[in-house]
């Protein structure tokens, strides 16, 4: 590994001699693709993150300066300049963290994954210095363009604009992109700003233009300040952030080492807010990723090929796929369905609807409460929209939609991908939280397919309801194999029954169905009668479930969200409001942050197996 084997912190790398950093950054290139390879991981957004981050390292001195990453997707080289080189084990039990990790490293400070909420942070963080009478220690947030799409990072900068004599500088990594190319009147106006890079020859130019012209029609020229403004309007619009009062630096060369440290020289000796665009390139020095067009394969990879760039093993089917092409067949026969997502187009699936409807889709950037209020309007206006996003982020909108969508009763069908236990990316990707959080939202109704045809299915019947809110909730990775019902109920699908009746009913909720037909097989060789019902609407509770539990002596139920105030409470809730008295077995994701590992092996640290789930109702069955 040479240099950077004998990198254990910053300060070695601040013995490195400067001619040689180049042949760093060239290392640890080599050391990202070949250790990614091997595990999977965010490849492309640190790629294009090497000599930004050697810089930071270079300049600025963690721990006593805090360096705050935006998401945290692009710290694989952060870690590396600070002594984490076993890579073996990446975003797996007992390996590092795909993010910033508190109990990592004494240099991880933020690891909540979700993006734009960098410089709220790195305000917090730096005032606290101040007041606790350090104004010494530097504050620094990296934020990408894509992250500078979501409203709080406005809000943060709204409020530091203010600050005087803050020592806080926030880094602009722009890419052009988040997961694809960003969008957005803010990616136009970066855009513009790339093209500047001539702004001081063009300064020059008008200084000579000056000189060699002083007076025309018998008027003398401006002063030169006059001169510098018209230019700097013209090729320099930097305004946007100088005019809110936050020095701008920019835009410098991202791949280009020392420029990047001589602007965070600069930038650090100001004492107060500064901003530094940084121009680099997702992918730098690795041809397939930097040739990835779309953006997505290389911003989170599987297992591949260092040498050819291909994946060692090609995915089956998987559960977006089945809402992504129901969707393009939605497209076709009703033109008042419209998709709404927030900066994630191809990972829930949405990009062959785009590709079909160009303009009835909407990507809105990371601002997910816009995305539903936007939503709101469009179902007044007329239109059915589906807000697609991953479960976990639509925590960040839940104001918008208690208030904005279910208090209004408009017609929107979300699709909450990942959901459940989704495993290597750690506590804040699990999607855990949103069968707690809906179940209090008024005339919503929330849907677990167990399989892809249920997909399909419970897509449309969400799409025929116009007075109220609906969610389609499915998990990550392949799609499960279907699963016939035995007979119907109500609404309910019957997915096993004994021929006398069952002393327990299992209630499995969308993803765990398997699992309750699991456990349901080992209480019968055990002598217990069971019946496994599938709810298909699983919000709210549904008479026709009321009415099979009371038949029975036990109900269980099993779910991959949080067992508090989960589909398991409601029911509970449900049977005692009808006057079924009842014992009732909840399972599910216990209220804790959960360490990332597979999936499978949260689901076993959890107890979410029908093993243990067997061997605990075993011993309360008796």
């Amino acid at each position: 590994m040479g240099l950077l084997d004998g990198i254990r912190g910053p300060a070695d790398l601040k013995k490195i001699p400067v001619d040689r950093l180049d042949e760093l950054a060239t290392q640890i290139r080599t050391f990202l693709v070949e250790s990614v390879s091997k595990t999977g991981g965010h490849l492309g957004p640190n790629l294009g993150v090497v000599e930004l981050t050697i810089a930071l390292h270079r300049v600025f001195d963690s721990p006593h300066d805090t360096i705050v990453f935006d998401t945290g997707h692009q710290a694989y080289v952060h870690k590396m300049l600070t002594g984490r080189h076993d890579f073996s084990k990446l975003k797996k039990q007992g390996g590092l963290s795909g993010y910033p990790s508190r109990a990592e490293s004494v240099h991880d400070v933020v690891e909540n994954s979700h993006a734009s909420t960098a410089l709220s942070w790195a305000e917090g963080i730096a005032q606290a210095r101040v007041l606790s009478g350090e104004p010494g220690r530097h504050t620094v947030a990296i934020i990408g363009d894509g992250a500078l799409t979501g409203g709080m990072a406005w809000e943060a900068l709204n409020n530091i604009a203010v600050e005087r004599d803050l020592p806080l500088t926030i880094v602009v990594n722009d890419n052009e992109r988040s997961y694809a190319p960003t969008i957005g009147g803010l990616a136009d106006h970066l855009a513009t700003l790339r093209t500047t890079r001539n702004y001081e020859r063009m300064l020059d130019w008008g200084k000579t233009a000056l000189k060699r012209t002083p007076v025309v029609g018998g008027m003398v020229y401006d002063t030169l300040h006059g001169v510098k403004k018209g230019v700097k309007d013209i090729v320099a619009p930097q305004g946007m952030f100088e005019d809110l009062g936050i020095k701008y630096l920019g835009p410098v060369d991202g791949h280009d080492e020392q420029a990047v440290e001589g602007a965070l020289m600069r930038a650090r000796a100001y004492g107060s807010p500064c901003i530094v665009h940084v121009i680099t390139q997702k992918g730098r020095g690795y041809y397939p990723a930097v040739s990835d067009v779309d953006g997505d394969q290389w911003h989170g990879i599987g297992k591949f090929n260092p040498e050819t760039g291909l994946p060692f093993e090609v995915s089956g089917r998987i559960w977006t796929d089945e809402f992504s092409d129901e969707m393009v067949r939605i497209g076709a026969e009703r033109p008042d369905v419209v998709a709404i997502t927030a900066a994630m187009m191809i990972p829930v699936g949405l990009d062959a609807f785009a590709k079909a409807y160009p303009r009835r889709v909407f990507d809105v950037g990371i601002a997910e409460q816009h995305a539903v209020t936007m939503a709101s309007g469009l179902a007044f206006g007329g239109m059915h929209p589906v807000v697609a996003v991953y479960a976990t982020f639509l925590n960040r909108a839940f104001d918008q939609l208690l208030m904005d969508c279910a208090l209004h009763r408009q017609g929107v069908t979300f699709v909450l991908d990942r959901a459940g236990v989704t495993g290597s990316d750690g506590a804040s990707h699990n999607g855990m939280w949103d069968m707690a959080i809906t179940s209090i939202v008024p005339g919503l109704r929330l849907a677990a397919p167990r399989d892809g045809e249920q997909v399909k299915a419970q897509l449309r019947e969400a799409l025929d309801v116009g007075d109220a809110p609906t969610v389609i909730r499915f998990p990550k990775g392949d799609v499960a194999e279907p699963l016939a019902a035995v007979r119907q109920e109500g609404v309910l699908d019957v997915l096993h029954d004994t021929e006398d009746g069952p002393e327990v009913v299992i209630v499995g909720v969308g993803s765990m169905c398997p699992t309750a037909l699991g456990v349901a097989e080992k209480l019968e060789a055990q002598g217990h009668s069971t019946m496994v019902v599938d709810p298909r609407w699983a919000l709210p509770i549904s008479a026709d479930l009321v009415a099979l539990a009371s038949q029975a002596r036990h109900l269980v139920v099993i779910e991959d969200n949080l067992v508090t105030n989960g589909v398991g409470a409601a029911t509970a809730e449900a049977l005692r409001t009808a006057g079924v008295q009842m014992p009732v077995h909840t399972f599910g994701i216990p209220k804790q942050f959960l360490q990332h590992a597979s999936r499978a092996q949260v689901l076993e640290e959890i107890g979410l197996t029908p093993d243990v789930v067997a061997t605990e109702l075993i011993g309360r069955l008796g």
